[in-house]
């Protein structure tokens, strides 16, 4: 804005500058270098200031970043075998082990997302060898993945794992399915459910 003003002055006051011969006379050549001086500083300035407000907001953003935190990691919890049920079962983990943001519920086995964005969840079990298992990661009433063993009679134990990325929006719901006539093995170290906010979005 300042140097916008410079330059109506200069321009308005162009032809009552002083006469040749004297001492302040300025030339149209002189008049138009400093001109354009003016005018190259008033670019920088507006450029400047314009990746002052990218900054400033690419650092409110990493603000809103750092404030939402959002992981957890849970175990079946337990001292033994979880199952079978005559029906599919919503597998509960009861032994949190952490729960940064508190978007996991030990007590219904659901992560409710609290921001939309990026997700990232595992899920792990360990079962004997009478039942199978199957598991399924549900996001709201769609299934998403499985894990899955069967009955293995020259196995004393099995396990199985599977992972994912999932894009929620706030209120999406994720939990671990485990199907009828299926098993886990339950303590505070085996079988856990597990997941972390990857990016907002």
């Amino acid at each position: 804005m300042i140097v916008s003003i410079c330059l109506l002055v200069f321009f308005g006051c162009g032809l009552n500058f002083a006469q040749p011969g004297d001492e302040s006379y300025v030339s149209k050549t002189e008049f138009d270098a400093l001109k354009e001086k003016l005018e190259n500083l008033e670019t920088k300035l507006r450029d400047t200031e314009i990746r002052q407000i990218n900054s400033d907001s690419q650092i409110a953003e990493l603000k809103n970043q750092e404030r939402t935190k959002v992981i957890f990691s849970a175990a079946a919890g337990g001292s033994g075998n979880i199952g079978p049920f005559n029906t599919d079962t919503t597998l509960i983990y009861r032994a949190v082990i952490t729960n940064i943001g508190g978007a996991y519920s030990q007590y219904t086995g659901i992560f409710t997302a609290p921001v939309a964005g990026v997700y990232y969840f595992t899920l792990f079990h360990h079962a004997g060898k009478k039942y199978g298992t199957v598991l399924y990661l549900y996001k709201n009433n769609q299934q998403v993945i499985m894990t899955q063993n069967h009955p293995a009679v020259h196995e004393t134990a099995h396990n199985g794992a599977n992972a994912v990325f999932l894009q929620l929006q706030p209120g999406d719901q994720v939990y671990v399915n485990m199907t009828a006539n299926s098993h886990v093995y339950g303590t505070d170290h085996h079988t856990t459910f597990s997941g972390f906010l990857v990016s907002q979005v």
